[in-house]
Parts: C-alpha cells; structure tokens; sequence
C-alpha cells in the first residue's frame, strides 16, 4: 500500500517533491504517466506522477488529473496530493482550483488545505510573500505564461473555484490544540472546503501536516510533503540519501525554455565556456529549417563537449515574441522547437540532458519516451537529477526556472560526468 500518491502540475516540481522524500528516506520513483505504475517497486512507500497540466484548459486538466487519482487510488494510495508551484503560479481560470474541486469529490475529502509555503515563499494574512515582497511585486507578476499580479491567494483561488474559500490564519494555527481542529470543523459546517493555510516557518508547515495527516486529499508546494512523511514514518528505519544514479554514457545537452531571470544569468555563465545556440523565436516563426540548422551546428560540436540550445531571452525579447506569436503561440513554438532537437540529439548520441524549466522538461522527457525515472535524494542540484533505466539508459537535471545557482548547468553536467566514471571504475 502507498503511503503518498504525488500528482504534479509540472515534471520539475514532481522531481522536486520526488528528491525530498527521497532524502527523507522514503523510496520514491517519478512516474510521467498511469502506465509507469505498472511496475511500481514493491518497496515504494511514495510515488509522483509528474504532468503538464498547469497551463492545460480547465476539462483537460480535470480529466488528466482524475486519471492519475484513480491509478493512485487502485494502488490503494492512502492519500493523494496535488503538488503546484509554490509561486501558485496559474490562469485565471485555473487550474488549481478546478483540479483540486474534482479530486475532492473523487476522494471524498469533506475540505482541503492548500499550503505553498517554501523555501522564500510564504503565506500571511492569505497573502503570499516572496522573501521581502510580495507576489505582485515578485518576478513572477511578469511571468510569460501564468503572470501573477494579485497576492492574495484567497481572490486567486476562489475566483477558479466554484466552492467557498476560506482562510486558516496563522493565529489560529498556532493556538493550543485542538483549536484549528476545531476551527476548521466549524468552518466545513459553515460551508467553506477549501482553506489557504498561513505558515511562515517549518514548525507552520509541520503542524499543517499534522492537520491533513487524516485527509485523503491535501495540496501546497514542495514543503508540506516532508511533514506528512515525518508523521507515518516515526519508528522505522531510514536508508542513506542516494547522491550518484546509474551510468548514461553519450554527449551532453543543456536545453532551456525558461526566460527566469536566474535562468537568463545561468545560461550566459554557460555560455562562457561551452557554444551555445541562442534561438530567436521571430526567426523560427519564418523558417522551417530552423531545427535543421540547430542540429546541424551541434553535430560538429558534440564530441568536443557539451552544447547548449535555449529560447531563452530576457524580458523586452519575451514581450517582441509574444507580440506578434501571442502568448501561447511562443511558448508552443519554443516548446515544439526544443522537442524536435532533443529527438535528433538523442539520435546522434547525447544521453546526458540538463532541461531548464517545467514545461520544457516535460517536453524533453515525452519526446525521449521516458515513462518512469529514478530520482536522486534533494541537494543542490535542486532535485532534478534523475535517471532513466534501460538498455539506452538516460540521464537528466532538471529544473524550475528561478532555481539553482550561477553555475547550475556546468554542475549538472559534472555529477554525471562523475556517476560515469565511478561505473567505470567499479568496472574495471
């Protein structure tokens, strides 16, 4: 029986989630789809399915969302989660909302505690803080896809959902026990199922997770995970955080899809050492070839060292290609382009990928027909190490767009340099 059934908004915050609990001693593969849970390990106390469906229209992501549910459901998963950007990054129209509504009614939660505190993000009053600013005034107000510009997660929230939505403040989760308990009971007799639960600190969260630890739905970000494992988990015995993943012999790729300014930083520190393809989406737009060219110039590069590919810009660059592509247009052509390149490396040799941002990721992985992924335990690489086993096995480092220090690719590419060569030497 799984203690944890993760569905994930986006493949990066699985892996996230997935590393975590890895690091908390608690087996933890990374599905992409349904039928990645077929061979589940018997010794998995844990599993997240990692989806695209953050920027999906409402129906579609309702449906892919139940579908996982219920695949987790007939694994007798004791609960299910829906992990979602700690940025609660989302459309107006959702889907954070919707997907949470219908996975309440599947699972028979009478209320549900939406909880997105981590790292820098926190949540007061209903407000959701970015270290010292507060979410409109954070970089994700000028985010190309799911721009966020109200902080307050009460009016994001209730203006997705068609369910009442309250608030369960800080005060009253720090009170004596049972006071939330009782506040909470209250509040479902009054009407209200869905919560935004305030937490400032570890101790919030733990006592969040205390309060779901008997739901068979909650929701938040990459913290709350943690706790709920730390609660079934007292008493048994934990292994030791996995650091190195099998071998992946072949060339190195680093694509990027996200325009994050941190991204944009990491990309030009790469592009110091090693050659870098910078795609102009206005020019793609109007040439078929482009992906051509682009595997054209790596073919000659590959066996000297890693390459990079990026749609990556900075902000004015966004604004001309969403300008005349719209919006989603320049994220489907960015997301399309890097698709097609990763299909033709892989087909020219690279078996080592760095993927930056989500829905890159997620693109990567599908094109590379990757069903199921081991992850490595949490650590700098920000939880996106991960290994596809196989005949042809693969090996990527993921991540979200704003993660990861100036030098993340360059590092990336070092760890599984080193899982490379400690398989030869075990070897020889």
């Amino acid at each position: 029986m799984l203690e944890l059934g993760v569905i994930a908004d986006d493949l990066t915050g699985g892996m996230m989630v997935a590393s975590l609990l890895e690091g908390e001693g608690v087996p933890c593969p990374l599905v992409t789809s349904t039928r990645g849970l077929a061979e589940l390990d018997g010794d998995a106390e844990a599993v997240v399915i990692g989806r695209k469906i953050r920027l999906l229209p409402p129906e579609e992501a309702i449906a892919d969302a139940r579908r996982s549910a219920e695949a987790l459901l007939a694994k007798r998963a004791k609960r299910i989660y829906y992990k979602y950007s700690a940025l609660f990054m989302s459309t107006e129209k959702g889907n954070i909302g919707p997907v949470a509504e219908d996975l309440m009614h599947l699972t028979g939660a009478d209320h549900v505690l939406f909880c997105p505190t981590w790292r820098g993000a926190t949540v007061y009053l209903g407000r959701l803080f970015v270290n010292d600013r507060m979410l409109h005034e954070s970089g994700a107000s000028r985010d190309p896809a799911t721009p966020m510009t109200n902080s307050n997660l009460l009016e994001v929230l209730q203006a997705q959902s068609r369910v009442k939505v309250g608030l369960l403040p800080l005060r009253v989760l720090r009170s004596v026990e049972p006071a939330a308990e009782e506040f909470l009971a209250e509040q479902v007799r009054d009407g209200t199922s869905f919560f935004i639960a305030d937490a400032i600190e570890n101790e919030d969260v733990a006592r969040i997770a205390e309060l779901a630890a008997g739901s068979p739905l909650s929701t938040g970000a990459d913290t709350l995970p943690i706790y709920l494992a730390r609660n079934w988990r007292q008493g048994r015995e934990t292994t030791e955080p996995v650091r190195l993943l099998p071998p992946a012999p072949g060339y190195e790729v680093v694509l990027s899809g996200s325009c994050s300014p941190n991204t944009n930083r990491q990309i030009a520190a790469f592009e110091q050492r090693h050659p870098l393809f910078r795609v102009d989406l206005l020019q793609a737009a109007g040439d078929p070839n482009t992906a051509d060219r682009i595997v054209d110039w790596a073919a000659d590069r590959l066996e000297h060292g890693p390459v990079g590919i990026a749609t990556t810009t900075d902000p004015n660059g966004v604004e001309r290609a969403q300008a005349v592509l719209g919006r989603q247009g320049a994220a489907d052509l960015a997301e399309s382009l890097l698709g097609r390149v990763t299909g033709r490396l892989h087909g020219l040799g690279a078996r080592k990928f760095v993927v930056a941002g989500g829905e890159t990721s997620g693109k990567v992985i599908d094109t590379l027909g990757i069903d199921r992924l081991r992850v490595s335990s949490f650590d700098y690489l920000g939880g996106g190490y991960c290994h596809a086993a196989g005949k042809d096995p693969i090996s990527l480092v993921t991540k979200a767009g704003g993660a990861g220090g100036e030098d993340f690719f360059d590092a990336a590419l070092r760890r599984m340099r080193e899982a490379d060569a400690v398989a030869r030497k075990q070897e020889g």
